[in-house]
């Protein structure tokens, strides 16, 4: 087995795919193509201890757990306990449960934190000989729509390194190398500021018995589990609020408020933020051999938990694609891009009508605040609203991959080469 710090060389190295990024992206991508028997090296700027502490998404959706037990990885892979499909909707302070099960056998979405399927991918990646490399600065791509791109950075210590490969997967985020690589004009982007801001909170406090969304007039609420003794919180703020101005007493007063649970037991509080609510839609997902993938191809709004998952749904799609070319058919590599957007579209339109119904219904203007409540209505009474909720909750589409492989008659208008 490689060491984690890469065995160093001092002349240029060569390999099938370099994997920039060790987050969720980056180390699905990674251990997929080594299960596949595929070489590759994967360069993350941060040491381990930080990327293994990274706290975000807590719910891998009924698709991609599918997914990784299609590859054969689901008890290496997976952490977390099944989750039972249940969401808690606190409307005014009245509760509605809603199933995402939609009756497909299979196993179900498992409740796990970002940090434990990354600490989870790592061990595998490392298990099977992977080769994974902290603490590399100064990480710069070339020749990218040449037949061999070059990737260079430097080692902790310094020292300067050169990798040869066939491909580049760009695992590092909208702001990482990878995407900020590619020319001006080679992309069109998509962009929407949902104008919202979200303060979450992470605290030592007991989690609830289903993820929970809370709608009043006094703003969207929600409060999620994040283990057996911690809870993610979330209350809607304006987009531009310092965090300091929520202290402690005011940050359990507004969610007792909020989710309707004047009881609600408090805890230490161990990190706050706020951000944006925003979309981000990179098209194509691909710039010659560079292949764009999660965060580094599109961001979408946190409701509905779809970043991390559409995230691991590129990795299956790229790491099968791979395993093609190295067999000799490229087809999946051109259709790469109009097959993940077709997803990602889908999802993007879930997660703004989710958003807006939720923030809407509490305190939007009356017209608006009436519409919302008349789809939430809709989806607690309409066994069609129900379903058509638990398709889109759970990513499970029967169509969906059937219909991508039929579009790339025009690869340049769908995102392919």
């Amino acid at each position: 087995m490689a060491e984690e710090t890469g065995q160093l060389q001092d002349s240029a190295e060569s390999t099938t795919v370099v994997v920039i990024g060790a987050g969720p992206a980056g180390m699905a991508v990674a251990t997929l193509l080594r299960h596949s028997g595929i070489d590759c090296v994967v360069l993350e700027r941060r040491s381990r201890d930080h990327v293994a502490q990274r706290q975000r998404a807590g719910i891998v959706e009924t698709r991609a757990v599918r997914m990784f037990d299609s590859w054969g990885l689901t008890d290496r892979v997976l952490g977390g306990v099944p989750y039972d499909g249940i969401l808690e909707f606190r409307v005014d302070g009245r509760s509605r449960l809603v199933s995402d099960s939609d009756g497909s056998d299979g196993p179900p979405a498992r409740l796990c934190p970002q940090q434990v399927l990354v600490q989870k991918l790592t061990t595998t990646y490392l298990e099977d000989g992977g080769d994974l490399r902290f603490e590399a600065a100064d990480v710069s791509l070339h020749d990218l729509t040449g037949d061999r791109p070059t990737v260079r950075y430097r080692t902790a210590d310094g020292t300067p390194r050169t990798i040869t490969c066939d491909f580049v997967a760009g695992c590092d985020g909208d702001r990482g190398v990878s995407r900020t690589t590619v020319p001006d004009g080679a992309l069109t982007t998509y962009a929407f500021d949902h104008g919202i801001g979200w303060l979450t909170v992470l605290a030592d406090a007991p989690p609830p018995a289903h993820p929970l969304l809370a709608v009043s007039r006094e703003g969207f609420a929600a409060h999620f589990p994040r283990g057996p003794r911690s809870s993610r919180y979330y209350l809607q703020c304006p987009p531009d609020d310092d965090p300091d101005a929520w202290p402690d007493t005011r940050v359990w007063d507004a969610l007792r408020t909020r989710l309707g649970d004047p009881g609600l037991v408090s805890g230490p509080i161990t990190d706050r933020e706020i951000f944006r609510l925003r979309s981000l839609v990179h098209d194509p997902m691909r710039y010659g051999r560079l292949f764009l993938v999660g965060d580094a191809a599109h961001i979408v709004s946190p409701m509905g938990g779809k970043g991390m998952n559409l995230a691991l749904y590129d990795a299956d799609l790229f790491a099968r694609a791979v395993r093609d070319s190295v067999q000799g058919d490229d087809t999946a590599l051109h259709t790469y891009s109009a097959r993940c957007l077709r997803r990602v579209w889908n999802d993007q339109e879930f997660s703004h009508w989710l958003t807006r119904t939720l923030h809407d219904a509490g305190d939007a203007e009356p017209f608006l605040r009436n519409l919302a409540r008349a789809r939430l209505d809709r989806l607690f009474t309409s066994p069609a609203a129900a379903s058509a909720f638990a398709e889109l909750m759970t990513g499970l589409d029967p169509t969906g991959d059937a219909m991508a492989r039929e579009v790339p008659g025009n690869l340049s208008a769908l995102g392919g080469d």
